[in-house]
């Protein structure tokens, strides 16, 4: 190897320093997150971006597995597929410890991770990376994320066409208003969690976000009505909420004969995320008649019953704009007491599946229980 990595950092999904190693003091963990925070921040999806970057004199070598990343960063001229090789070959060290390596597992077991990190890896060098070897000196137990093993169908009344698990959502509502100049007046979000629970047979469940079930079901006792609850995260959205896919028309009158619209729609988040059942209603004058619809995506139909456009598009992805382009005619004689159109404002609906735009995360915990009484 041309020369030895400064250290070794796994981050989560968000880029955030989980646990880290460092061997020579070169490069900060500060330094690895906003590095990392930039590169996700990209419009194109990270794993476009390819496993080796190199910023400010630093050589950033990384691989993705589940919802961790593992990474290497140096200041020296190493051997990119060496280090690549070595952080598959660490993927399979925590694998064979832990079972899974998740960010659950590295949570539940930090004290093996940092036991591994020092005998794998001697000042910047690659040293023992085969499980068998490291498991004959290092004999810390780990906890295995693995499922108990469960009494037979007979004893809990389970039926083999039920489906299991528990199911968690996070639905979150965003209400935005904007002025025609454009500006931002007002943005709101709005969130509820959801949860489905399928548990087979007919048990009698105790579920619990804290340590309470726990210490009853174990004839512990609890003092008074607080309980500490683990790995317990507030998020604070203090900024304004852009809008996730931004509307722009121009509207102009010809002669009171008719009118015509150009309208553009752009997405403005990752190009990762879709977003799904897109309905963007324009605002037309209630007297217009002979529609004459043309869009790039999607399908356009006049409402006259809300004297609104009505476009459609099933599938919008993240940085794509849309155009459509519409002409009404109006009547060439218009009465003295009629009424001036409406300012109606354009409204658009969507979904986006696993997206959130305040950033609230959940993390499970081994001391979040379901207790079931079979």
């Amino acid at each position: 190897m041309a020369g030895a990595t400064s250290a070794l950092y796994i981050l989560d999904i968000k880029g955030r320093c989980l646990i880290s190693r460092d061997y020579r003091g070169q490069v900060s963990a500060a330094q690895v997150e906003k590095f990392f925070s930039k590169l996700l921040e990209k419009e194109d999806d990270i794993e476009s971006q390819g496993p080796v970057c190199f910023e400010n004199g630093v050589s950033y070598m990384f691989i993705q597995h589940s919802n961790v990343y593992l990474m290497t960063a140096s200041r020296q001229n190493c051997n990119v597929a060496s280090l690549l090789f070595f952080l598959h070959r660490v993927v399979d060290v925590f694998k064979h410890y832990f079972e899974e390596l998740k960010e659950e597992s590295l949570r539940d077991n930090f004290v093996v991770v940092y036991e591994l990190l020092d005998e794998i890896m001697d000042f910047g060098y690659p040293q023992y990376t085969e499980a068998k070897i490291l498991s004959e000196f290092i004999k810390t137990d780990a906890y295995k994320m693995e499922g108990a093993q469960r009494p037979p169908m007979a004893v809990t009344n389970a039926v083999s066409w039920r489906s299991e698990g528990v199911f968690l959502d996070v639905v979150e509502s965003v209400n935005i208003l904007v002025n025609s100049n454009g500006q931002i007046i007002r943005s709101e979000v709005y969130g509820a969690l959801k949860m489905r629970t399928r548990l087979s047979g007919m048990p009698e469940c105790k579920l619990g976000l804290n340590d309470r079930v726990l210490l009853e079901a174990q004839d512990r006792a609890t003092k008074g009505k607080a309980i500490d609850l683990d790995d317990v995260k507030f998020h604070q959205l203090s900024t304004q909420v852009k809008p996730l896919i931004w509307v722009e028309a121009l509207v102009e009158r010809y002669s009171r004969s008719r009118v015509e619209m150009t309208v553009k729609a752009k997405s403005q988040f990752k190009e990762r995320s879709t977003a799904t059942n897109v309905t963007i209603e324009l605002p037309v004058p209630s007297d217009a008649t002979n529609p004459s619809i043309r869009t790039s995506m999607g399908t356009a139909k006049y409402a006259p019953e809300t004297d609104a456009l009505l476009w459609k598009i099933k599938s919008f992805p993240g940085n794509k704009e849309y155009m459509l382009r519409a002409e009404f005619r109006l009547p060439s004689i218009v009465s003295e007491d009629a009424v001036a159109d409406r300012k109606a404002p354009i409204r658009v609906k969507f979904e986006i599946p696993y997206f959130t735009v305040s950033g609230i995360q959940i993390y499970p915990s081994k001391h979040q229980k379901v207790m079931s009484n079979l």
